[in-house]
C-alpha cells in the first residue's frame, strides 16, 4: 500500500512502562496490606486506573469508600510520574528509534496515539519529541480503544487519510480501535493474541521499509 503516515501506541511499543505501573500499585497494595504479585499484574493490564485500583482491593478483600479510592488512584499515579520523570533514551524498546527513523526519511509522517496522559513527559525524557509529526495522547481524547478516536485524531493532525495509515499496536483493542478507524496495523508481540492485525512482528527491530509497504 501506498503508506502516508505511521501511528504509533507508546507503552509497549516504542518504551515500556508496565514495569513501573508494577511497582507504583505494589508499593501501593503492600501500605494496604494487600499481597499483590506479578502474576496478578497481568489482571491490570491495559484497564483503567479505576479499575485496576477495584481489582487490587477485591485481591486483598478491602473495602474503600469513593474518595479513598480516587486517594489512593492519585497517590499510585504521583508515584508513577515520579518513576517515568527519571527515565532515560535507553530505555526505548530496540528498533524503536531506528524505524523512526528510517519511515521520516522516507517522507512518511507520524503520529503518536496513545491513552497514557504522560505521554509528553516520556517522549521528552527519552529524546523521542522531535520524531514525531503529532501527538495526540489521553490530554486529546476521551473515549478509550477500542474506539478509534486517538487514531482518527492522530491521522487529521498529519492530514493523511485513515486508509493510507499504519497503526502499530500492542493491544487487543489497540488492534480493533485501528481496523474500526479503517486503518491498516502491524501488531507487536504475538500472532496468536493479536491475530486480528494485517501484520504481526515481535518488535519494531523487525520492521523495514518493504514490510510496512507490504501490509
Amino acid at each position: 500500500m501506498d503508506v502516508k503516515a505511521c501511528i504509533f501506541d507508546l507503552d509497549g511499543v516504542i518504551v515500556d512502562t508496565a514495569i513501573y505501573h508494577f511497582k507504583s500499585w505494589k508499593r501501593l497494595a503492600d501500605e494496604l496490606g494487600i499481597n499483590f504479585t506479578l502474576h496478578d499484574n497481568e489482571r491490570l493490564k491495559g484497564v483503567s486506573r479505576v479499575r485496576s485500583l477495584e481489582i487490587i482491593l477485591e485481591i486483598g478483600n478491602v473495602t474503600k469508600t469513593e474518595a479513598e479510592q480516587h486517594e489512593l488512584a492519585s497517590r499510585k499515579n504521583e508515584w508513577y510520574t515520579e518513576m517515568i520523570s527519571k527515565m532515560k533514551p535507553d530505555e526505548v524498546l530496540p528498533g524503536a528509534k531506528e524505524f523512526l527513523q528510517l519511515v521520516k526519511n522516507a517522507g512518511i509522517k507520524t503520529a503518536l496515539g496513545s491513552a497514557s496522559k504522560n505521554a509528553g513527559i516520556i517522549l521528552d525524557k527519552t529524546g523521542l519529541t522531535s520524531f514525531f509529526d503529532a501527538v495526540i495522547d489521553g490530554n486529546h481524547v476521551s473515549k478509550a480503544k477500542p474506539d478509534p478516536e486517538v487514531f482518527l485524531k492522530g491521522a487529521e493532525a498529519v492530514q493523511v487519510d485513515p486508509k493510507f495509515c499504519v497503526v502499530f499496536e500492542d493491544a487487543i483493542a489497540g488492534v480493533e480501535a485501528a481496523l474500526a478507524g479503517g486503518m491498516k496495523v502491524v501488531g507487536i508481540g504475538s500472532p496468536e493474541i493479536l491475530s486480528k492485525a494485517n501484520l504481526v512482528v515481535s518488535g519494531l527491530s523487525e520492521m523495514n521499509l518493504e514490510k510496512l509497504k507490504a501490509v
